[in-house]
């Protein structure tokens, strides 16, 4: 018997149980561990100046980055998301009190169209405002009996919620204290050639600061943009609509158009002129240019992904992640790209040897 062979494959083995039952043990927290990873990769930078200010005292260095990321990120998120409840609770009440009504604002529409447009509708059975004025009704009641739903279990399971900000921030301190040790055990650990490793745990750090900076923030601002463009122009639920066009924000090729768009041609058909040509002159100027002018500021040309590869790795992280995937999925789609480009790389080298290769 190969004693050596079974004794490594018994050690592989249990490397692989325990392994995945540690991962077993994080799942329930998974959400937290990752943020904390993320914060630590997007405050690692700033860090390590504070560390050398500080005369290499680690943990006040730590918790002063800890103490910023709090002021800078999780604090405002958390007040806009008490706003963002507050404010969908009150439109859903205007739902219910029958004070909104969007059968109202769809027949305003309908009589400002042209003949034509009306009678191609009718063929279509689009103007017939009764079921319409139901279903866009049971529509604005059930979305928004969605988000107060989702208040409320918020609101019960507060306690969940604590616990997980509570490891976040606690992991988050010991990733940036301790990152770039823990970072080091990883890639010696990790069985793959140096230059492997090296090109991957940079196109790793590079994708997950591309999608948080190039994305989300990007995203964030649009929001914000239109958010205030709404507010000017006295759209009721502004904050709601501005979160909503930093969601879409997330997405090429259609973004924060999908909401402010139909709002501007409400404006018009209605004959509200001078708010829809101003709402569709701040969107395209403004809003649809953040992107351009942004992007390339936060992120280099060279660690953008494709559009499509975006738009597809963003939709489909969401919808096996939720929110997570916002994040997930660009990152997995990048590391992905990366992977196939050394295994490509690798490839072509080797035919490169064979030629030159004396026979």
């Amino acid at each position: 018997m190969n004693y050596p062979e079974i004794q490594q494959k018994t050690f592989l083995g249990l490397l692989i149980i325990f392994s995945l039952a540690f991962i077993g043990i994080l799942l329930p927290f998974y959400g937290a561990v990752f943020w904390a990873a993320v914060l630590a990769i997007l405050f690692s930078p700033f860090y390590r100046k504070l560390l050398i200010k500080m005369n290499q005292r680690s943990n006040l260095a730590a918790l002063t980055t800890l103490g910023i990321c709090l002021v800078l990120v999780i604090i405002p998120l958390v007040l806009i998301s008490i706003s963002l409840v507050h404010e969908a609770s009150a439109l859903y009440a205007n739902i219910r009190s029958g004070q909104l009504d969007f059968g109202v604002f769809f027949q305003k529409v309908i009589a400002a169209l042209p003949t034509w447009v009306v009678n191609q509708l009718e063929r279509f059975g689009l103007t017939d405002m009764s079921s319409l004025q139901a279903k866009l009704s049971n529509a604005a009641v059930q979305g928004s009996e969605f988000i107060t739903k989702q208040a409320i279990s918020i609101g019960q399971n507060t306690f969940n919620f604590l616990v997980s900000f509570t490891i976040m921030l606690y992991i988050l301190f010991f990733l940036l204290r301790d990152g770039d040790k823990i970072a080091t055990r990883i890639k010696q650990a990790a069985p793959l050639n140096t230059e492997h490793k090296r090109l991957l745990f940079n196109n790793l750090t590079t994708a997950i600061r591309a999608t948080v900076k190039g994305n989300i923030i990007v995203a964030a601002v649009q929001g914000a943009l239109g958010g205030i463009a709404f507010w000017f122009l006295g759209v009721q639920g502004a904050l709601l609509w501005a979160v909503l066009m930093a969601f879409l924000s997330l997405l090429p090729a259609v973004g924060a158009a999908l909401i402010w768009v139909p709002v501007a041609i409400y404006f018009l058909v209605t004959g509200a002129v001078w708010q829809g040509v101003t709402l569709i002159a701040f969107g395209v100027l403004v809003i649809g240019l953040v992107d351009n002018i942004l992007r390339p500021m936060l992120v280099g040309k060279d660690t953008q992904l494709p559009d499509f590869v975006v738009l597809i790795s963003t939709v489909g992280g969401m919808a096996l992640l939720g929110l997570n995937g916002f994040v997930i999925g660009p990152v997995i789609a990048a590391l992905f790209i990366s992977l196939w480009e050394i295994f490509s790389s690798g490839k072509q080298k080797q035919e490169a040897d064979k030629l030159h290769r004396p026979d």
